[in-house]
């Protein structure tokens, strides 16, 4: 799977503070394609919204739920986004809707139609929960799984 110019697919993954969310759906697509042999055909990122865990590594909840399913996220710290992300990535997902808005901040809204919210992937409009806060991350990586399944197809991966 290729971009329209011959390029690899840039996927960037957003969440509040890239330690839950974002990076679990940034490993999880990671595990899908390699799994599908097309690796080689994208590049995925997670970034945070904030500054709040910039350079924390993952959240031990979701290197726990990771590891269930065989995938590692060794070496990854959480960053923010930047004002160039916007120009290198082709899709860039957010988890909820404090999410998109404060990316819609940062880039001066999405002229491109890069941005999307996670689960109109599964076919939802509603927020992948922070387990952060609902201490949750099975139904976190379930929301997530959902998404980046959804995201291949819409790919046409």
């Amino acid at each position: 799977m290729t971009s329209h110019d011959g390029k690899k697919v840039r996927i960037l993954f957003v969440c509040h503070g890239n330690i839950c969310r974002s990076p679990m759906a940034e490993f999880v697509l990671r595990d899908m394609v390699r799994k599908r042999g097309s690796e080689d055909g994208f590049h995925i990122e997670s970034a945070a919204t904030t500054d709040e865990e910039v350079g924390n590594p993952v959240h031990h909840g979701t290197v726990r739920r990771l590891a269930r399913e065989g995938i590692s996220c060794d070496g990854k710290h959480a960053r923010r986004i930047t004002r160039a992300d916007y120009g290198v990535f082709d899709v860039i997902i957010g988890m909820d809707e404090e999410n998109m808005r404060d990316m819609m901040r940062a880039w001066a809204h999405d002229p491109e139609g890069k941005v999307h919210k996670m689960m109109e992937f599964a076919g939802m409009d509603r927020d992948v929960a922070d387990p952060w806060y609902t201490g949750d991350f099975e139904a976190t990586f379930d929301d997530i799984h959902d998404g980046c399944v959804g995201l291949l197809g819409w790919l046409g991966a």
